[in-house]
């Protein structure tokens, strides 16, 4: 295998397919021995993924270092990084669990109280508009709608009550 390696590596096609089966022939029979009967169906996977990883890095082999032990490096990280995903899989969904898991709202509501406190630094026509438009989710059209004005009213009032609030909070600084 080594010498068609080095072929491959020169530019010759043929040697590099000649290669490629040759490895498929030597890695399918190496993992279905390491994998439990559970999961011998993922052998051919780890092949594929073992030879799309030699594809990949296969400038990375030093000619002078014999190809087997580079090539069982490979599929050993391969292997490896399978037995690490299939051992961390949950078999119990976590909807079953939801009793377990509490959410902490204290967060939630503590981020309300200071938007709320940042909002009453400005009108509360424009507040209200802020509120629709930057944290709700509603267009300016339904925001101005809402308030008996104009579109273009409504975005000139959420756009100076931004840049006054930006002013205040950001130590005064105004960037444009």
């Amino acid at each position: 295998m080594r010498a068609l390696m080095l072929a491959s590596l020169d530019g010759d096609a043929a040697a590099y397919r000649s290669l490629l089966t040759e490895l498929g022939r030597h890695l399918r029979p190496y993992f279905t021995r390491r994998l439990t009967p559970a999961f011998a169906s993922h052998a051919e996977d780890l092949v594929q993924d073992t030879l799309l990883a030699i594809h990949t890095r296969r400038m990375t082999y030093d000619r002078s270092r014999p190809f087997t032990a580079w090539l069982h490096a490979v599929a050993h990280h391969k292997f490896v990084d399978h037995v690490r995903r299939q051992s961390i899989r949950l078999t119990v969904p976590l909807e079953d669990d939801a009793p377990i898991f509490a959410h902490d709202d204290s967060a939630d509501a503590i981020a309300r109280r200071d938007l709320n406190a940042v909002l009453e630094a400005v009108p509360p026509r424009t507040s209200d508009l802020i509120r629709r438009t930057r944290v709700d989710g509603a267009s300016v059209a339904e925001a101005a709608a809402a308030h008996g004005m104009t579109e273009t009213a409504a975005k000139v009032s959420i756009h100076r009550g931004l840049k006054s609030l930006a002013a205040r909070f950001a130590g005064g600084r105004n960037d444009r």
